[in-house]
């Protein structure tokens, strides 16, 4: 029951915010304290970031904000990352205010798109914001949900324009992962947007327990309570770079003891293996086997049903292990549903897939799909159908579904939460090698478990492999560093756009506004205190340096400009010496009797073999020395030329590996080199090695002017000398640190300004407006826009056939996920491969501009969709085209998706012209079959 005064404080309150009053109202709960300080303040009129652990309820704020704009007559965007989560939404907010009032855009689907409310990705609005669309018109909030997605490599830079570029009379909520740098983050927010409210909150709305499974046995992570770091909060700084092995240190009392004599005598065990024979009957006796094992994947699931600990998500960084997962839980038997929930799955699946057609269900694995769901069990990766990972969406939310083997993908912001999530190791591939998860990644990963208003508490489970330290588990469930980095960068569309709405100054300006510039100028301000004090210091060297003689500091200067002259004769003499001894060795022949001047084979040798030359090390021929051993020699060991001093035959069959023949050998050099003596006849350079200056008058005279100078008879010479030397080193960093400060000042709007000199030298820029050109270029929105733009202007798709057109086009949007995909991929024969060639000299032609400007933003393009976009255009069925290219489902039909945005976009920007209709007729002709299907997930 509450208190008085806790009474008191909910009617001011609610008197303050009777919108947050009526909100409350409309919910069967109680809001926490941080969603009803962030519904108040936007209330009051402020910009809201919220920064909060996964299933919080941070999205509450974001309805809030639909609320209010419905409540006061305005229009409200809810934006998400990706298609799903916008289909999402739009469904929850359909059921809650009706299908009149909320719209959907997102690129596939265009729905009520003049609704009070409307759902879109974050790209939708961003294109409206450039295109000035009217459905602008009365915007008054903006949700911007999963607004860390900014950091993103790839996409990033969309969420940072769109907040630079909305009207200032619109409020945006920014909801947030759980950050390290909110506060930066809604520093920045305050600077391009205005009074900015920031609430954090740290703690889940479920515990969550961490555990290992070793075997079949599930062990708790920690003995006691898990240790927490604050959530949000801007993390202690990582000296060694990895902040999971520093926290390890200090966890040592706190990881159950258990877990680490487990992994102490497993590794044992383990090296002791590494060094010993495989076979079983060689070990020594008594020495204990490995007992510790990872579990399977069907164990696992079987241990948590066991425990009352589904629903789970397994998370497995690929997608064939996902596949291979739910094979292995059918092969064993596995069988999580009753009898009724199975029959609601068979209706479910049935319903949601009724638009596929027929004949692609078989090429689509529907029937092991559909059994394995009947079971309980699903996988879910990006390479799945859309439709397939809709109806594991449902099933899963609904709790028919009691275990999904996933990707991380499925951790960017699907509404699925689970009982437990298990991952079943610590690193990933990252498309270049195999990486440790960062805490961040753990937090969001493991973020799943435990859902609010059913679980009391939820599970993270790793599952134990070979090498195991639980301390490092340990780490990263209690470090929450997640800083959000800015990806953004200016690309060409960008600023074509930019400088048609604004005009060139006004855009540089706009785009110094960017995170990524805050960033960098927060560092700078670091970096000028670093020359502040370094500054202040050289004043206190230069009072020590004083001397009463003369300037000392000159007299300094000029000492060192001394030592280096000699330092710099010196090198050159070293390296004049090393190119004479190479040419000296070049010249050796076989049969060569040298002396090797240092080295451990230093001595009288005779030169077996003359060697073949080395780039990177020079000849290295191969000697027999007078103790009768075979060396082959390096540069290392002639630091001064070497000459022949004589030759001796070889025998025709001497092998350098017979003792006998090689002792023979050496006796003969033995006879002929003591006549010579023990140091031979005298070196042709040996006079050369001494160092001497004498024949380098500009430093004779600098060493005049120095024992000229007054302070040179300085009783405290040396001393001063000392001071003048940390004074010079102090200097140098200084003046470093300030070329650091002018590279990072303006760094966004450097980049501008090259971007805009290639598209001046292309002629898409005149001054502050856009030629013809460059209006075409504003339509397209590609990582290859320019190289697009290219090929419009130069007429490269003018003449081609509607498959044709899609095969080119397809080279533009393609990425291939795996380097092992074909270097020299199939193309169609004819107009197509001429076009391809021309577009790769465009690529090449523009590429060259770039470094000329010193850009690159130009990825190569990637032909290994062409063949499949081809014969999709052709009417190929799936089942061909998914046999003919190797391409998963799901990757299909994304590609073809885009495939599809990007032609739309040549349409537009083609003009009236034949190339339109064409463009046109291939988005007909591929947007069939189950590319046509109404996804509510893809």
């Amino acid at each position: 029951m509450s208190t008085p005064s806790e009474k008191y404080a909910t009617f001011r309150s609610d008197q303050e915010h009777p919108a947050v009053k009526d909100f409350r109202a409309l919910y069967d709960f109680e809001l926490d304290e941080f969603q009803l300080r962030a519904c108040a303040a936007l209330e009051d009129g402020h910009q809201v970031l919220v920064a909060a652990p996964t299933g919080s309820g941070k999205t509450l704020v974001g309805e809030f904000a639909v609320h209010l704009a419905l409540e006061r007559g305005q229009k409200c965007f809810y934006t998400t990352p990706i298609k799903a989560l916008s289909n999402q939404k739009y469904g929850d907010l359909v059921s809650r205010y009706g299908a009149d009032k909320v719209g959907l855009l997102t690129g596939d689907n265009s729905v009520n798109s003049e609704a009070p409310i409307v759902v879109m990705t974050t790209e939708v609005l961003r294109n409206m914001l450039y295109a000035g669309s009217q459905t602008l018109l009365g915007l008054s909030y903006v949700v911007m949900d999963e607004v860390h997605y900014l950091a993103d490599r790839a996409r990033g830079a969309v969420w940072e324009e769109v907040l630079i570029h909305l009207a200032d009379s619109v409020s945006v909520v920014s909801l947030s992962a759980t950050v390290s740098n909110a506060e930066e983050f809604g520093d920045w927010l305050e600077t391009v947007r205005g009074n900015t409210v920031v609430v954090l909150e740290e703690k889940r709305p479920v515990p969550l327990f961490q555990h290992v499974m070793v075997g079949k046995r599930l062990h708790d992570l920690f003995a006691g309570e898990a240790p927490t770091a604050r959530v949000g909060a801007p993390a202690k700084p990582s000296k060694s770079g990895n902040p999971a092995k520093e926290v390890k240190a200090d966890l040592r009392d706190l990881v159950n003891p258990q877990l680490v004599r487990i992994a102490r005598d497993d590794n044992r065990i383990f090296r002791d293996d590494s060094r010993k024979p495989r076979r079983r009957r060689d070990l020594p006796k008594g020495r204990p086997a490995r007992t510790h094992f990872t579990p399977y994947r069907s164990d696992v699931v079987e241990e948590l049903d066991a425990g009352a600990l589904l629903p789970a998500i397994f998370f497995i960084f690929s997608r064939k292990g996902c596949e291979d997962a739910v094979v292995q839980c059918l092969r064993s038997g596995l069988r999580l549903t009753k009898p009724s929930e199975r029959d609601e799955i068979k209706r479910v699946v049935a319903e949601r897939t009724a638009d596929l057609p027929d004949e692609d269900l078989g090429v689509l694995g529907y029937h092991d799909f559909a059994e394995a769901l009947s079971r309980g069990i699903a996988a879910h990766h990006a390479g799945m159908l859309a439709a397939f990972k809709e109806v594991v969406e449902e099933l899963f939310a609904r709790g028919l579904i009691k275990v999904v083997f996933a990707t991380e993908t499925l951790a960017l912001g699907i509404n699925m939460p689970a009982r437990t999530v298990v991952l079943e190791k610590l690193s990933k591939w990252n498309g270049e090698a195999h990486v440790d998860i960062t805490p961040g990644e753990y937090t969001q990963l493991t973020g799943r478990a435990g859902r609010r208003g059913i679980d009391v508490e939820g599970h993270a489970v790793v599952l134990w492999q070979p090498g195991f330290d639980p301390r490092e588990v340990a780490g990263l469930a209690s470090t929450r560093t997640y800083p959000l980095r800015s990806s953004f960068s200016p690309s060409y569309n960008m600023a074509v756009n930019l400088v048609r709405q604004v005009g060139r100054t006004r855009a540089r300006d706009m785009l110094e506004l960017s995170f990524a510039q805050f960033q960098s100028d927060q560092a700078v301000v670091g970096l000028a205190r670093q020359v502040q004090r370094n500054t202040e210091a050289l004043e206190g060297y230069k009072e020590s340096i004083e001397c009463h003689l003369g300037d000392f500091l000159e007299y300094a200067a000029l000492r060192r400009r001394i030592g280096d002259r000699e330092a710099s004769g010196s090198k050159r003499r070293k390296l004049d010496r090393r190119v004479e001894a190479q040419e000296s060795i070049e010249k050796l022949r076989t049969g060569d009797i040298i002396r090797i001047p240092a080295g451990r084979s230093a001595g009288w040798a005779l030169v077996l073999d003359a060697g073949m030359r080395s780039e990177r090390e020079g000849p290295r021929p191969t000697v027999l020395t007078l103790d009768r051993q075979v060396r082959k020699l390096s540069m290392v060991d002639f630091p001064t030329p070497v000459e022949a001093i004589g030759t001796l035959r070889i025998p025709r069959k001497f092998n350098p590996r017979n003792p006998q023949q090689r002792r023979e050998l050496a006796q003969v050099l033995r006879t002929r080199t003591d006549l010579l003596g023990e140091d031979g006849p005298p070196s042709r350079s040996r006079g050369k090695d001494v160092v001497s200056h004498a024949d380098d008058p500009e430093l004779q005279e600098m060493r005049a002017e120095l024992r000229a100078h007054p302070c040179h008879g300085c009783s405290d010479r040396e001393d001063h000398a000392r001071w003048a030397e940390r004074y010079f080193r102090l200097d140098r960093e200084n003046r470093d640190v300030q070329r650091k400060i002018e590279q990072r000042t303006n760094t966004i709007a450097r980049q501008f300004d090259r971007v805009c000199q290639v598209l001046d030298a292309l002629h898409y820029l005149d001054g502050d407006k856009t030629t013809e050109a460059g209006d075409r270029l504003a339509r397209i929105y590609t990582e290859l826009d320019l190289v697009a733009a290219e090929c419009l202007r130069q007429g490269v798709f003018d003449d081609l056939t509607v498959p044709e057109l899609a095969s080119c086009l397809a080279a533009l949007v393609y990425e291939s996920r795996s380097k092992d995909e074909p270097t020299s991929p199939r193309l169609p024969r004819g107009d197509v491969q001429q076009a391809i060639e021309r577009m790769g000299s465009i690529w090449r032609d523009l590429s060259a501009l770039e470094r000329d400007m010193r850009v690159d933003f130009l990825r190569s393009m990637d032909l290994n969709f062409c063949w499949p976009a081809f014969r999709w255009a052709s009417g190929a069925s799936l089942a061909e085209v998914l046999y003919e290219s190797d391409l998963a489902a799901g990757d299909f039909v994304r590609w073809v998706k885009q495939l599809i945005d990007l032609t739309e976009q040549i349409a537009d920007a083609a003009g009236d012209t034949a190339l339109r209709k064409t463009a046109r007729s291939v988005v007909d002709q591929i947007r069939r079959g189950v590319i046509s299907y109404a996804s509510m997930v893809e």
